[in-house]
Order: C-alpha cells, then sequence, then structure tokens
C-alpha cells in the first residue's frame, strides 16, 4: 500500500516510525513532514491545511490510504474530501469533527449522554460573563469555544484575572473567530489523565491511557504549552478506572453522535479529571494527541496499519490491540523562550549517540535537515521517548539519552514521570497500611 500520513510534528514522525513497520505498508509519504520524519517517508511540501493539493497529490500518485494527524484539517472536511474521491482515509468526518471544533457542542453531546463533566454556562456578551463571574467563586476556566491551537482555555485564580480573559476572547478577539462564543466552566481539581479510544462508528476499542505535561516548567509552573512530556500507561487509570471511563463516558459518546447523525470514526481523545476516583471530561480531541502518540505507540505490537483499516472497514470487533508489558515515557526538548517567541535555525548535536542506546528512540517535532545536519525549526523541537520495565527505569534511561543531545538555550522538564512515581508509593503505602 501506498500510505500518506499528513501533518509534521512528534505525533506525526511517531505515526510513520510506527506504520514504516508494518508490512502491508510498500511507500510512505508525509506532508509537509520533517527533518526526522524524512528517515522513513518521502516528505511532500504540502502544508497540512491545503486540503485540495493534498487530495490532487493523492491522485497523482495512487494514495492507498490516508492519515490525518492535526485537528485543523479534520475540523475543515478534509475526510468528506477524501472520501468522496473514493480515497480511504483514517479520521473523523467535519460533523464529527465538531468535538474538538465547538467546544459548546462537545458539551452538549455530553449533556445529552448524561457524561460527567464540569458545569458550565455560555457567553457572547462580556459584560454578562462578567456580572455572572460576580456571583461565582474561583479557581474558575474560561474557555474560547473554537480552536485556539491549545491556548483557548485560562484557568483563572482570581476573580479579576477571569474578567481579564473575558475581555481578552470577547472583546480583543485574540482568538478570532474561535472566541465568537466562550464557556465559563467551574474548575476540576484532581489528577488529569489522557484516555484514546478507537472507534469505527459502532465498535470501540481502547488505547493504553497517558498522562501529558502542559506547562513549560517543573512541577506544573508557567504556562501552558502544547505539551511538555508524557509517560504510558498512566496509573491514574488503572483497568477499573479504563472500565468505568469506557462506559460512563466513551460509549455514551459514540452512542450519541450516532444519534446526531454525525458517527464517530477515527480516535477519540479524551481529557480527563480524576478525583476521588471519579472521571469527568475537561475536553475532547478527535485525533492522537501530542506527546502522548509518542508514548504509545512504542508499546503497541499489533500492526497499526491492520488497526486503521478495520476502522475505515468497520471491522473493529475483528481485532485485538497486544501491547508490550512496559513503560514508556517521552520528554520534549523545546526551543528556548517556547512557548513564546523563540529562534530557529539552531545545530542540533548528538542525536547520532542515540543509536547505539536501547529501547530509546528519538521523535522530530519540530526539525528540518540541510546537509546532514538537523537544526531547530519550531517549539517544540525533539521527543525522546525511552522504554522500561517501570516508569522509574523509562525515566533514567529517557534522561540518560537526554545527556548526549544538545542545541543552545534547550530546555526541557525535568519531572516528567515523577507523579506517576508519587501515585504508586502512595498505592504501595495505602495497601501497606502507613
Amino acid at each position: 500500500m501506498k500510505v500518506l500520513v499528513i501533518g509534521g510534528g512528534g505525533r506525526e514522525h511517531a505515526l510513520v516510525w510506527k506504520l514504516n513497520q508494518s508490512p502491508l505498508v510498500k511507500k510512505l509519504y508525509c506532508a509537509p513532514g520533517n527533518g526526522g520524519i524524512s528517515r522513513f517517508a518521502q516528505c511532500v511540501p504540502i502544508g497540512a491545511d491545503k486540503t485540495d493539493d493534498l487530495l490532487q497529490f493523492s491522485i497523482k500518485e495512487k494514495i492507498d490510504f490516508v492519515v490525518v494527524g492535526p485537528e485543523i484539517p479534520l475540523c475543515a472536511g478534509i475526510v468528506d474530501v477524501f472520501e468522496m474521491n473514493k480515497i480511504p482515509v483514517f479520521g473523523p468526518s467535519k460533523a464529527a469533527a465538531r468535538l474538538e471544533d465547538s467546544k459548546i457542542f462537545a458539551k452538549e453531546v455530553m449533556i445529552k449522554a448524561n457524561v460527567p463533566t464540569a458545569f458550565h454556562k455560555v457567553f457572547t456578551s462580556s459584560e454578562e460573563a462578567i456580572e455572572y463571574l460576580n456571583k461565582k467563586s474561583v479557581p474558575i476556566v474560561i474557555k474560547a469555544d473554537g480552536l485556539a491551537a491549545g491556548k483557548g482555555a485560562i484557568v483563572a485564580d482570581t476573580r479579576e484575572k477571569a474578567k481579564g480573559a473575558v475581555k481578552l476572547i470577547l472583546d480583543d478577539r485574540v482568538f478570532g473567530s474561535a472566541g465568537d462564543r466562550i464557556l465559563v466552566e467551574e474548575f476540576l481539581p484532581g489528577e488529569e489523565a489522557s484516555m484514546f479510544a478507537l472507534s469505527d462508528g459502532k465498535t470501540v476499542v481502547p488505547l493504553l491511557a497517558a498522562q501529558d505535561h502542559k506547562r513549560v516548567y517543573d512541577n506544573d509552573k508557567g504556562p501552558n504549552t502544547g505539551g511538555m512530556g508524557a509517560y504510558c500507561p498512566a496509573p491514574v487509570v488503572d483497568p477499573v478506572m479504563q472500565e468505568r471511563v469506557m462506559r460512563l463516558i466513551v460509549e455514551p459518546v459514540i452512542q450519541q453522535m450516532e444519534k446526531e447523525g454525525a458517527p464517530y470514526k477515527g480516535v477519540l481523545f479524551v481529557g480527563l479529571m480524576i478525583a476521588d476516583n471519579e472521571p469527568k471530561v475537561l475536553e475532547f480531541n478527535v485525533r492522537f494527541g501530542d506527546p502522548e502518540t509518542q508514548a504509545i505507540l512504542p508499546l503497541l505490537e499489533t500492526d497499526l496499519m491492520e488497526v486503521f483499516l478495520a476502522v475505515h472497514e468497520q471491522k473493529l470487533d475483528k481485532i485485538k490491540l497486544k501491547w508490550k508489558q512496559q513503560t514508556a515515557l517521552t520528554v520534549v526538548l523545546a526551543s528556548g523562550g517556547y512557548p513564546g517567541e523563540y529562534e530557529k535555525g539552531i545545530a542540533i548535536q548528538g542525536l547520532e549517540a542515540l543509536d547505539d542506546m536501547n529501547k530509546v528512540v528519538a521523535f522530530h517535532a519540530g526539525t528540518s535537515c540541510k546537509g546532514g545536519i538537523f537544526y531547530t525549526n519550531g517549539g517544540r523541537v525533539l521527543n525522546i521517548t525511552a522504554l522500561g520495565s517501570t516508569i522509574e527505569n523509562a525515566q533514567d534511561r529517557a534522561y540518560a539519552a537526554i545527556k548526549r543531545i544538545y542545541f543552545d538555550k534547550m530546555h526541557f522538564r525535568r519531572d516528567i514521570g515523577n507523579k506517576a512515581l508519587q501515585r504508586l508509593e502512595r498505592v504501595t503505602n495505602e495497601s501497606a497500611g502507613k
């Protein structure tokens, strides 16, 4: 098969890396791809949002299957376009992608499906929203309704900050039309987790859960980013919690989407907050997470191409996923200044030193390659993923690998995995009666 992966970040590198292992895949393309992806796939200089160009390329090259990575083309309806042209594609339709495209639509679906989530109210007027805030306690969450590059949710720990966020979105229009409407939402305390499930519209199959780290600095300090690291499986989602999430959240949402006339086919990302053993939904994404994918896919033993075909052909009930009995941990190496302004074009040293490290993979997120040398080309530059028999083992291996890599102003968190270790220690102490 000729397969095209759309996107150019760390998630897409992980997808390409895994698909390259499938005997079903004879030729891989990635648009636009990046420096690291070019080792496994032919990179095509077409942006992920250029639907018409991507379609023409796919027709010309007789592409047999398309995998869409990012949310923007999915929410714009790229799946519908490819399917109308009889090109098989992995991902939800535009109607189904509204689960990420509109947080208000997602809330409406959850309410109809009786899914546990934070209480919220919708506003289009800053005056009305501020009047409402005067009656509410803090912390509180302000969210833009539409896509805002992962920056549309603002947790305000004072009423003044909350009012400022409202004005920023509704009056100053910092997110453009994505902020035509806002949600003012109760703050949910607890521990976050990322749960993923495959759906062919009827059958739903869970993937391993992961835990992302959004804040740029250690101990969850500083501004939110696209994600600074992840590990999988996440101890907070044990088998009992996974079954609970599937029964209370994932299955009801998939059933409700069918009732909405928008059957969900693809992977559903459920952002969870778990407190007192009760899961609640923070958000839905309609694609693989980044950097969670970089920690999940190295543990998957099943042929990923077979999985994608089963989803497309509605034969997911015939697939049984097999997983390595290990832990994977991913640390993001970012450009200095990220998520604010940062430089590009800085030479990266030491990547070749990882080639002789067992169970370590460098997934490229924002790199370019010129003359055999890799350069930084984004805010999140590299994802260093390590496998181990335990969280601690994977953590040690990942940070040992990072010591071999250098680029000027390189920044990374040094505590990825600590939450899992702390949780496991608490569980051990509780079971021992301490």
